[in-house]
């Protein structure tokens, strides 16, 4: 007997940008009220979302003024939790920009950093973004060690 999967409630996006070389992130943080945390761009898949890049696409825009990335990569990695009483799925993928890429801040963020994988994963909060940033590191397409 199998199984079923649990009903995904609502699928989200994530979008760790990054330069080459050396290897940098760019990280931003929440505002206090929003808790102060250190994440990558991220937001909901919207109905009018042809797929998970467009939501992507659209949440780069909405959050950073990024038009036009280098490349965006799928990282092959989701994580699935509760939220909001409801089951979230998280679609994680890298985004290749121009190195010294200057963001324009939405009002979801109040600053941001470039910094090297080591110091990105100290100041992520989430065991699946810091997996999600090892998996870039070991670079896109290819498997990394990841708990």
């Amino acid at each position: 007997m199998t199984g079923r999967a649990p009903t995904i409630d609502q699928e989200c996006v994530e979008g760790y940008l990054f330069a080459t070389p050396p290897l940098r992130l760019l990280l931003f943080r929440r505002p206090p009220e929003r808790g102060g945390i250190w994440v990558p761009v991220s937001g909901k898949v919207e109905p009018e979302d042809a797929d998970f890049e467009a939501a992507l696409r659209r949440e780069l825009s909405e959050e950073t003024g990024l038009e036009r990335p280098r490349r965006v990569v799928d990282l092959d990695w989701s994580v699935e939790f509760a939220h909001a009483g409801g089951r979230w799925r998280l679609h994680a993928f890298a985004v290749e920009v121009e190195p010294g890429f200057v963001p324009r801040l939405s009002a979801e963020h109040d600053a941001a950093a470039w910094v090297d994988p080591e110091d990105a994963e100290g100041r992520l909060s989430y065991d699946d973004n810091r997996a999600a940033v090892r998996r870039l590191a070991a670079g896109p397409g290819r498997d990394a060690e990841v708990d």
